[in-house]
């Protein structure tokens, strides 16, 4: 589904030299590596966000960044989800109506077994800012999960959340990969959550 190959990327100093892997349907792949291997980059690179210094991002077969914005746009809002350290939740708008947009933009259907998964059905009315931060990451990743994404790219998803909820997010998400033929492409610092993913990359 998604392939990287020949991946090259630096800033201050080189953090991949042609690097390769490829995230399959229906598995989930965890990216590992100590502070500053460059992990969110990776993970900005392979989801379309930034372009490699060298090498191919390659989507059902398509080169990601041989598309024009329009297109890379398109695939983002209509396949990728991407959950990130920071929720970008919309603050005047309700945990519901962040939920309710992203079903909207993407023509699905919301999954409420979903949100009580995550246990925030009792959240749905608030105001995102009256949110503590797990419970906005929660509502985050419901956000992502009811547009059904095809390639889920999750930047330590688990990081406001306590122990018992960070395995059930992490869970969630592997489930939903295999029971939707998508992929996840996971970034952690935990090693117990990683090793609850199909395959492991260390990075670093």
């Amino acid at each position: 589904m998604l392939k990287l190959q020949g991946i090259t990327h630096s800033f201050d100093t080189l953090l991949f030299n042609n690097f390769n892997c490829e995230f399959k349907e229906g598995t989930s792949t965890a990216i590992v590596g100590k502070s500053g291997s460059g992990k969110s980059t990776l993970l900005h690179i392979a989801s379309s966000l930034l372009k490699p210094q060298s090498g191919q991002v390659l989507y059902k077969g398509n080169d990601l960044y041989a598309l024009s914005e329009d297109e890379r746009l398109k695939i983002r809002r209509n396949e990728f989800g991407i959950i990130f350290q920071q929720h970008y939740l919309f603050k005047g708008f309700s945990a519901y109506e962040n939920i309710e947009l992203a079903s909207i933009l993407s023509k699905e259907k919301i999954d409420f077994d979903i949100l009580k998964f995550l246990n925030i059905e009792h959240v749905l009315n608030k105001k995102t800012h009256l949110l503590s931060g797990g419970e906005q990451q929660r509502v985050s990743i419901a956000r992502v999960l009811c547009k059904k994404p095809k390639l889920i790219f999750a930047d330590e998803p688990s990081g406001n959340l306590d122990p018992k909820n960070a395995k059930n997010a992490i869970k969630l998400l592997c489930d939903y990969t295999k029971n939707n033929n998508s992929a996840l492409f996971l970034i952690t610092h935990d090693m117990e959550l990683a090793l609850m993913c199909d395959f492991r990359i260390e990075i670093g």
